[in-house]
């Protein structure tokens, strides 16, 4: 990856090349999903996440976007569906496919109650109309989940997910984006005019929606939506990738000043270098112990009712953003120039405040589920307090 990332980062092309080498290696597609799937830990995919990005964030980010569209598939779809779409988010053999995971809009970013892209039914078909921005692998995905407003007055709960094959008419891809950083990864809008799918599509099934309307209409309290969800499962896997870059960043700055001196001396002996890279191993290490934890409690369904999977991805993207600035900082110059590794690694880190809920809408929900979560603490205190009472005043 890394001789090839300079390349794929100036020139914007799908790194097709090296997601044949990582297919050919076990690290992606089906098999590699397989050796997850057999992981009780949940930590092997936090690992993968951070070696990948290590080797260059673009390219890491291409060879495993596509899983967001199959964790979505997975969340919300049949066994049949699951079954299947899954292996055609990533092709099979030499074939290489991908998926798209498209939620964001230009009016609805992190608040995915927001959507305007709408589904209505037309006989055994649905009719989808919209616009998704900034989706990974926008253009070259063979399989798009797309995340559309079915009831608009239910908000998210009036949500559905539906499965688009690329192909499809009236389904295109708008404005492929230049971005600041993980340009080996396709960004782009996708455009939805009249495009018709079959019920078979409707991820979940028919019953399952209107099963999941009448509860919302009845004013019965639901889970979160199944994009949240997704996202919530998936947030540890950004963290990990965010790690992997300034992992890189701080391995290299201290290769780089080995044997360097000044005029007070070697550069790795003075205080002011030291106190950079104290601090900037310890983030890595905290923000990877949150990001494992998480990692763990999604994979062995432990609830993340305290916001730990938005935690492991607000730290390791501040973390990756801090780190490579600071590292910059302490090599000086010519780590502003355009062909100086530092330059990438600071490109390549904003996106992880910014994606899958921005570094603010992560203090927001983290906030608001703490709270919740100390709430219903000192509730179950009461309760307990209130059911031992009488036993007490008898004794």
């Amino acid at each position: 990856m890394r001789p090839a990332a300079a390349r794929h980062d100036r020139e914007q092309r799908v790194p097709y090349d090296v997601i044949r080498e990582a297919r050919a290696r076990g690290l992606h597609g089906i098999p590699y999903l397989e050796r997850v799937g057999a992981d009780e830990t949940g930590i092997m995919n936090a690992i993968y996440a951070e070696e990948l990005h290590w080797g260059c964030a673009g390219i890491g980010l291409a060879i495993s976007a596509s899983s967001l569209a199959a964790a979505g598939i997975a969340a919300t779809g049949t066994p049949e569906q699951v079954g299947h779409w899954v292996a055609r988010c990533f092709g099979v053999g030499d074939e290489i496919r991908f998926g798209a995971y498209a939620v964001t809009e230009a009016g609805a970013g992190s608040d995915v109650r927001s959507l305007r892209t709408t589904a209505r039914r037309d006989g055994d078909e649905w009719v989808l109309d919209g616009a998704k921005v900034f989706i990974s692998n926008g253009g070259i995905a063979d399989v798009n989940v797309i995340v559309a407003t079915v009831d608009r007055d239910l908000g998210h709960r009036g949500q559905a997910s539906f499965i688009v094959e690329k192909d499809t008419p009236g389904f295109r891809m708008g404005k492929k984006e230049d971005k600041l950083g993980i340009r080996a990864s396709q960004t782009a809008e996708l455009v939805l005019d009249g495009v018709r799918v079959p019920m078979a599509n409707l991820l979940g099934g028919l019953d399952r929606l209107e099963r999941k309307l009448e509860r919302a209409r009845s004013g019965e309290r639901s889970r979160a939506s199944g994009a949240l969800a997704t996202f919530e499962i998936t947030r540890p896997m950004v963290g990990a990738s965010a790690i992997g870059i300034a992992r890189a960043a701080y391995e290299w700055t201290i290769d780089h000043l080995e044997g360097r001196r000044d005029e007070h001396g070697p550069l790795l002996e003075q205080q002011r270098v030291q106190q950079v890279l104290a601090d900037v191993a310890t983030e890595i290490d905290a923000a990877r112990l949150l990001v494992h934890r998480a990692a763990w409690m999604g994979r062995n369904g432990v609830p993340m009712t305290g916001g730990q999977g938005s935690m492991s991805k607000l730290k390791a993207g501040d973390v990756a953003m801090w780190a490579t600035t600071a590292l910059m900082d302490v090599v000086g110059p010519e780590a502003g120039m355009t062909d100086h590794p530092l330059e990438k690694w600071f490109r390549d880190a904003k996106i992880y405040q910014l994606f899958e809920g921005t570094a603010q809408v992560q203090r927001l929900v983290i906030s608001r589920m703490q709270v919740a979560e100390r709430r219903r603490a000192v509730a179950l205190e009461q309760d307990t307090a209130a059911d031992g009472a009488p036993e007490r005043r008898a004794a």
